[in-house]
């Protein structure tokens, strides 16, 4: 991974003024009607958990400085636990310790264009294709010379570990993955969806856009706590919660990395050549061996496919749980206990 490829930073390809004109409309209107969920805000809030984190370390892995936590005894069995978009490693700020006391050691990075973690080169083509970041995990697991581990995530992170668990299953020890199978590809991402799924995905429109990409810039902070709030409309995070995440926003590559990854799916953005072998293999929707427990929320509102749809998908030892009480989005922040019991219970798929 040391070749160094510089692309086009522009990332969008030559399309029609009317067309661009269009969605930028449909976003801004969209963006308008989502904007009401900001009346929320006035609701009252409560702390959703007390818990912090040890120091945060930092390991030079592939192309990037990741910054990273850690709990449990170094014995343990590890489990490396991936956060999503708009989130950080908070997001696991009451489950690593719950984990760390079952005995297991457990890693939580700050994945590319979050937090601490930083590129090695300022010359690095700041790519958010979904194939790279588990690239980075598998960096980072090299670096800290962990061979195998339990990979659990949601949002970015579910999907990082389903990619993680098809290119590399000799890694995983077992996945969780929040909203089951979703791996796709530039081809899928033509695929138009109805009206209402088209509807939930208001934010990647607006992300196709340069006015998108400013707008994100801009109230980054502003737009999080909106998708925080439509994700999860019935947990009650307060503004110390969220501002303690936010904080990982400020990272000088974040914007860059969230904008190429949504125009990436959409076609709109160039990945590099060298991940064409791996992104040929995830556009064949290939299946999940190892050992595996998905999860959902009973109030998610974001995006997310019906559990019965993705079943299929993994052919190893397999649950599915649905975690009910007006869960969200961000799952294992909201439902610490629920998500830690499912790593451990993955574990012991993979026991005789």
């Amino acid at each position: 991974m040391s070749e160094q490829i510089k692309l086009d930073r522009s990332c969008m390809r030559n399309s029609s003024l009317a067309i661009a004109t269009a969605v930028t409309i449909i976003a801004g209107v969209t963006l308008a009607v989502s904007g009401l969920a900001e009346a929320q805000s006035s609701r009252q809030n409560v702390p959703s958990s007390n818990g912090s984190f040890g120091p945060i370390k930092q390991v030079d892995a592939g192309l990037l400085n990741v910054g990273y936590v850690e709990a449990g005894p170094t014995d343990g069995t590890p489990v490396i636990l991936l956060h999503g978009w708009p989130y950080d490693i908070y997001s696991y700020v009451d489950v690593a310790p719950l984990l760390a006391s079952k005995g297991y050691h457990v890693f939580v990075p700050y994945l590319r264009g979050y937090g601490t973690t930083r590129f090695l080169s300022d010359d690095t083509f700041r790519n958010g294709q979904p194939s790279v970041v588990a690239v980075d995990i598998i960096n980072f697991m090299d670096a800290l010379k962990i061979d195998k581990a339990i990979i659990a995530g949601f949002d970015w992170g579910a999907r990082t570990a389903d990619i993680v668990a098809v290119l590399w299953p000799e890694r995983c020890k077992g996945i969780v993955s929040v909203s089951g199978y979703l791996i796709g590809s530039q081809e899928s991402g033509k695929a138009p969806l109805p009206p209402n799924a088209e509807l939930e995905w208001w934010y990647q429109f607006y992300f196709a856009t340069e006015r998108g990409r400013a707008g994100y810039e801009k109230y980054r902070h502003d737009f999080a706590k909106l998708i925080w709030q439509l994700a999860s409309p019935k947990w009650k995070f307060d503004d110390a919660t969220f501002d303690r995440s936010a904080a990982s926003f400020d990272n000088p590559d974040h914007v860059s990395i969230v904008i190429h990854n949504y125009r990436w799916r959409q076609n709109l953005a160039e990945g590099e050549p060298k991940y064409d072998a791996l992104e040929r293999r995830l556009a064949e929707a290939p299946v999940i061996t190892v050992p595996t427990i998905t999860l959902e929320g009973d109030a998610n509102g974001a995006p997310h496919p019906d559990p019965t749809a993705y079943a299929k998908k993994f052919t190893g030892k397999y649950a599915h749980r649905n975690i009910t009480g007006g869960v969200g989005h961000n799952l294992p922040q909201e439902a610490p206990e629920a998500f830690a019991k499912a790593v451990v219970d993955v574990d012991a798929f993979d026991r005789p």
